[in-house]
């Protein structure tokens, strides 16, 4: 199959800020399975049109924009790639499965919601999900993403999440949740309101996260982050690659009971140019719907 981000089955969705188009949101993309098809932003724009997703890059080809995914859901991979095996490490394996979109409930310029369904490679539904993707302006050089997401395991059994981490490997790879995958030029820089640099950050519980960068096209960006659920962490990689990630499973498994309903609310700050701590704090304080 295609691994060009523009294939499609079903025209990307926009989102708009005012007249200006700030996302574009593809569901249905025509990938390979090892990449981990799945619903994501792509392209993501400042208001003065810096790009600030990356997606399909060369080193981690199943990075896409920023989406949700998750390497291990109950032994099936969700993320794309080498699955991390316990003892071995990454290997290829025939686990790769897709979060499909099964419908939409709204489409407007500035508000995107829709079903999707979580499914095996064998198109077993291992969870469903209601999403809602929100584009609001804050100030003249910023808007604010708000996406929320309520995944539901099925009735008769309970769903288990986890990340490489949980299943044995070192140094902070918790990945897996809602994943931003950056565009940059050079190294970005990272920042909480305490800490600073991938190395004091990546784990952290803080509850906001700002990551800085320079666009393709040489624009300066910062984004902020907020919205860790209940133990949730910051992954952060800005050395590897620039990502951002509100991980699930950072260094233990996750649990969606029998019939239950997980849900999360994150919120990214667009901003042009590179803002100072203190006005990152001043956004990420003010989370209003």
């Amino acid at each position: 199959m295609s691994t060009d981000p523009t294939a499609v089955t079903e025209e990307p969705a926009r989102l708009l800020v005012g007249a200006t188009e700030v996302a574009r949101y593809v569901v249905d993309p025509a990938l390979d399975a090892r990449h981990g098809p799945r619903p994501y932003l792509h392209p993501v724009r400042t208001l003065g049109g810096t790009v600030v997703t990356d997606a399909l890059p060369a080193d981690h080809v199943w990075h896409l924009g920023a989406s949700l995914a998750v390497q291990d859901v109950d032994g099936v991979n969700l993320w794309g790639g080498r699955t991390y095996v316990r003892d071995v490490g990454y290997t290829w394996r025939d686990d790769h499965g897709r979060i499909v979109h099964t419908g939409w409930s709204r489409r407007s310029a500035d508000l995107l919601a829709h079903q999707a369904e979580w499914r095996d490679p064998h198109g077993r539904v291992l969870l469903t999900e209601r999403r809602r993707l929100a584009a609001s302006a804050v100030t003249p050089d910023v808007w604010r993403l708000d996406l929320d997401s309520a995944l539901t395991a099925p009735p008769d059994r309970s769903v288990r999440l986890g990340s490489p981490a949980t299943n044995g490997r070192p140094g902070g790879a918790g990945y897996g949740g809602f994943f931003w995958r950056a565009a940059a030029d050079g190294e970005p820089t990272v920042c909480t309101a305490d800490a600073a640099g991938e190395e004091a950050v990546n784990g952290s519980t803080a509850p906001w996260l700002a990551l800085a960068g320079i666009g393709p096209g040489g624009g300066a960006y910062t984004l902020v982050f907020a919205g860790l659920g209940p133990g949730d962490r910051w992954f952060v990689r800005t050395a590897m690659y620039p990502g951002v990630c509100a991980a699930f499973a950072f260094d233990r498994p996750a649990e969606i009971p029998a019939g239950t309903t997980r849900h999360g609310r994150y919120q990214v700050w667009i901003a042009d140019g590179a803002l100072p701590p203190d006005r990152c704090a001043t956004l990420a304080s003010d989370r209003r719907s």
